[in-house]
């Protein structure tokens, strides 16, 4: 019997830490910088420099090139234009190296945003964005983690989901939202 609550505790416990791992609307964004690829070419991503010229969408993903990632990838990049046109800007980051993300960029990402290379965990810890349980290859990777950062440095959205399609259409509608609030 004991042992049975002390499962059932332990369970949920990692339930609630897991739903409350992501920032929250009006957190402080962890600034950072990055190596990324766009296009297949490096460069170092400031995301302090990307607010400057407006909301930026930073999207977590757990592994380039597979199903869902790329998936996810195909969606952001075909929405890319309607990003640009509500005056935001894209970038993915997952654990995977410059390597593989400039071949990732290319390939799913089309040539159209960066993606960054986080294999140290630095940014996906700093937005609390570790899966909590390891990959199906048990690896640790990113969880799928998408916010919106307004350019006065807050998460302004945040999406915790599976499903990478919900990712692009809820940041792409907030984003919407948000430039019709604040046209200039």
């Amino acid at each position: 019997m004991n042992i049975t609550r002390v499962i059932i505790s332990l369970f949920l416990a990692l339930s609630a830490s897991a739903a409350q791992a992501a920032l929250k609307p009006g957190d402080a964004a962890p600034d950072f910088a990055a190596q990324a690829a766009i296009g297949g070419k490096d460069f170092n991503f400031s995301l302090t420099e990307a607010l400057k010229k407006g909301p930026v969408v930073l999207y977590f993903y757990p592994k380039s090139f597979t199903r869902g990632c790329t998936i996810e990838a195909h969606e952001f990049a075909e929405s890319y234009d309607s990003f640009a046109a509500a005056g935001a800007s894209l970038i993915g980051v997952s654990s995977d190296t410059i390597e593989t993300q400039r071949e990732f960029s290319t390939k799913e990402c089309r040539d159209k945003f960066p993606v960054a290379a986080d294999p140290a965990f630095k940014v996906i810890n700093a937005y609390d964005a570790k899966r909590l349980k390891p990959s199906a290859s048990g690896d640790t990777v990113a969880d799928r983690i998408s916010y919106v950062i307004l350019p006065d440095g807050k998460v302004a959205f945040s999406l915790t989901d599976s499903n990478p399609s919900r990712h692009v259409e809820s940041t792409l509608e907030f984003v919407r939202k948000w430039r019709e609030e604040h046209k200039p």
